[in-house]
């Protein structure tokens, strides 16, 4: 019979990131804040996990209060009707010894789609406290308008203010909870 284990995630030591094209000529970086996640395993076995993700929609930030405030309006998160965007995973694809396939649900907005994600698995060490500790790091990519974030502006020499390829990276760490 399989043992199922429970890793909760350390905030201290994890982020989630994106970064989307600007005036077709640069890139300009997100972060949200405040998240949480779990991933339970069957005897440690990560292929055999499931994974949950909740954001708080609005710990978006971009070092910049104007662009933040329109990121959480009617425009793209809706943070007065949608507090949260949501992650659960379908399938954790192991590729590899350290690199996995993520494939899940994503919830934004009220709306779910099925997104992938390349994953590499950064190794379980004890940390100083003795705590078990998983590492990942995270790369993908969506497009907002599935999700209806369809905010734009045409440019004057042609092309759009915003991309709608959204890069997402994230880095995270996960504790592993006594038994």
């Amino acid at each position: 019979m399989a043992n199922q284990t429970k890793w909760v995630l350390d905030p201290a030591h994890s982020e989630i990131l994106f970064k989307v094209r600007h005036m077709m000529i640069t890139n300009v970086k997100g972060e949200f804040r405040k998240f949480n996640a779990t991933v339970l395993t069957e005897d440690d076995d990560f292929s055999k996990g499931t994974v949950e993700v909740t954001i708080e929609a609005d710990s978006v930030f971009t070092n910049s209060t104007d662009r933040d405030t329109h990121l959480k309006s009617a425009d793209f998160f809706d943070v007065e009707n949608h507090k949260e965007l949501k992650f659960t995973g379908i399938s954790f694809t192991r590729l590899d010894e350290d690199n996995y396939l993520l494939k899940g649900l994503l919830n934004i907005k009220g709306i779910e789609k099925e997104v992938s994600f390349d994953v590499e698995f950064g190794g379980i060490n004890k940390d100083p406290w003795g705590n078990m500790k998983a590492g990942f790091s995270l790369n993908g990519k969506i497009n907002r308008k599935d999700w209806e974030l369809n905010w734009n502006a045409a440019l004057e020499t042609g092309g759009v203010l915003v991309s709608d390829e959204v890069r997402i990276t994230a880095e995270v760490q996960f504790v592993k909870e006594a038994a």
